[in-house]
């Protein structure tokens, strides 16, 4: 079911008009309740009847006044029936027989709550996400669904679950999308995959961004000692590639300038002093040899 936008009277002038009636009905009534000094009881009778009809219409349709406040919509039926829906701000009127329910247009976020899941590789992780939300369609909010909010609270929380068993924690090949190193691309696909879950509801998405992400409690220790023995491997593995660079450099540059000649042996000792100073963790002690080589 669509939204039908329906058209509305000014609520103001309308409710002038009712008081403006109510006044007449009373006279009326006063009038024909009074004294009767030419014994005219029918027109007396017509009086007051024509009072109490008059007070019953302006009772009647004062039903129909309803407040609209801004980023509001008022969807309209009739004996179960949709008619439309009014979206123009302040006092408006319809016809008093219309049921009418208010719906907020409003953007609303929550914070789901932390949930428990298994991400790719099958470890357990923490995991939550703030969500960005407003009712698009208010027709379909009302009539699709049961409960709109509830809705868009349960299929968040599935689709967040869903989008984290797709990716792993961390990455573990060139290329590859995890959850805590592609936040731009994970957030992506949450927010398709909410806006599909969602439409049927009348519900925009407007933004999904994780907002905690752990691994559990029980691998936690474990998983911290991983990635500092991945981030030791990725600096030392930089620090050779770096020193080797540099011993070749070296070399190159003393056979080009003809500093020394040096045959294999000694390259390779050079070599082997010059790695153990690149790449030690502690500053090297130098020895100054007064001597021969050998």
């Amino acid at each position: 079911m669509k939204e039908n936008p329906v058209s509305s009277l000014p609520g103001i002038p309308f409710l002038l008009a009712v008081i403006a009636v109510a006044v007449v009905s009373v006279w009326l009534v006063a009038t024909g309740i009074g004294p009767d000094p030419d014994n005219l009881g029918v027109a007396s009778g017509a009086s007051i009847l024509g009072g109490l009809l008059l007070g019953a219409l302006s009772f009647l349709s004062l039903i129909g006044l309803y407040k609209v406040e801004p980023n509001q919509a008022a969807v309209l039926s009739l004996f179960g029936r949709y008619v439309g829906t009014v979206k123009t701000d302040g006092l408006r009127w319809n016809n008093p027989f219309f049921s009418k329910k208010k719906i907020s247009l409003r953007v609303r976020n929550f914070e789901s709550g932390k949930l428990k899941v298994n991400e790719l590789d099958g470890s357990p992780i923490e995991i939550a996400a703030v969500i960005v939300w407003q009712v698009q369609d208010s027709a379909e909010a009302v009539y699709n669904v049961d409960d709109y909010e509830s809705f868009v609270h349960i299929q968040s929380e599935s689709a967040l679950r869903a989008m984290a068993t797709s990716y792993p924690y961390d990455q573990h090949e060139e290329g590859q999308l995890s959850l805590r190193s592609h936040a731009a691309e994970i957030s992506l696909h949450l927010l398709n995959e909410l806006q599909e879950r969602l439409a049927d509801a009348g519900v925009q998405m407007l933004d999904a961004r994780i907002s905690h992400l752990a691994y559990a409690p029980e691998i936690a220790q474990a998983m911290l000692q991983r990635q500092q023995a991945n981030a030791i491997i990725a600096a030392r593995t930089r620090i050779v590639a770096g020193a080797v660079g540099m011993v070749e450099m070296a070399l190159a540059e003393l056979q080009k300038n003809g500093v020394v000649q040096l045959d294999e042996e000694r390259k390779a000792a050079m070599v082997s002093n010059l790695l153990v100073v690149l790449c030690g963790e502690r500053s090297t002690q130098p020895i100054v040899n007064a001597g021969t080589l050998y």
